[in-house]
C-alpha cells in the first residue's frame, strides 16, 4: 500500500512539475520559443543542456568580450536559482519580458500622438518628445530605437509595426 501511495505521489508531483513548466511555454508563441532554443544552443557551448559559467565565458569571448569577471558570470547564473536548462532559461526571459506592456497598451499610447488615426507619427516630433518628456531618452537610445523602427521616406514611423516589434521581436533578423 505504501509503495502504491508513493507511486501516486510521484505521478502527481510529475504532473505538477509539468504544469508549472508548461506555463512558461504558454507565455510565448511557437516561433519565439524556437528563437529562444537557438539562442540557448548558441550559449550552451559544451552541448550538455545546462548553461554553465564556462559556457557564458566562451560565449562572451566569441562576441569579442574577453575580460568578463567571474563575479559577473556568477551573478547571471544565480538568477536561475539552480542549473539553467532550457525551461529555466525560458522562465528567466519570461520574467524579464513580463514587464513589457501589452501591444494594445502601447498602441493606445501611440494613438495619442496620431490624432488623424493614420497609423504613423513623425520621426522628428517623436524624437523631440522622447528626449524632453518623462523618462528622457539619450540621443543614443533614440538612435537605437529608430534603427528598429519602420520609417518611411517622408520620415514617418509606422507605429503599429513598431509595437509589434516591441512586443514580439524584430522579424527582419532572420
Amino acid at each position: 500500500m505504501a509503495s502504491r501511495k508513493a507511486g501516486t505521489r510521484s505521478k502527481a508531483a510529475a504532473k505538477h512539475a509539468q504544469r508549472g513548466s508548461s506555463n512558461v511555454f504558454s507565455m510565448f508563441e511557437q516561433s519565439q520559443i524556437q528563437e529562444f532554443k537557438e539562442a540557448f544552443s548558441c550559449i550552451d557551448q559544451n552541448r550538455d543542456g545546462i548553461i554553465s559559467k564556462s559556457d557564458l565565458k566562451e560565449t562572451y569571448g566569441q562576441l569579442g568580450k574577453m575580460n568578463v569577471k567571474d563575479e559577473e558570470l556568477e551573478e547571471m547564473l544565480k538568477e536561475g536559482k539552480g542549473p539553467i536548462n532550457f525551461t529555466v532559461f525560458l522562465t528567466l526571459f519570461g520574467e524579464k519580458l513580463n514587464g513589457t506592456d501589452p501591444e494594445e497598451s502601447i498602441l493606445s499610447a501611440f494613438k495619442l500622438f496620431d490624432p488623424n488615426g493614420s497609423g504613423y507619427v513623425n520621426k522628428d516630433e517623436f524624437k523631440q518628445l522622447l528626449m524632453t518628456q518623462a523618462d528622457k531618452f539619450s540621443p543614443d537610445e533614440v538612435e537605437q530605437m529608430f534603427a528598429l523602427a519602420p520609417i518611411d521616406v517622408a520620415g514617418n514611423i509606422d507605429y503599429k509595426s513598431l509595437c509589434y516589434i516591441i512586443t514580439h521581436g524584430d522579424e527582419k533578423e532572420d
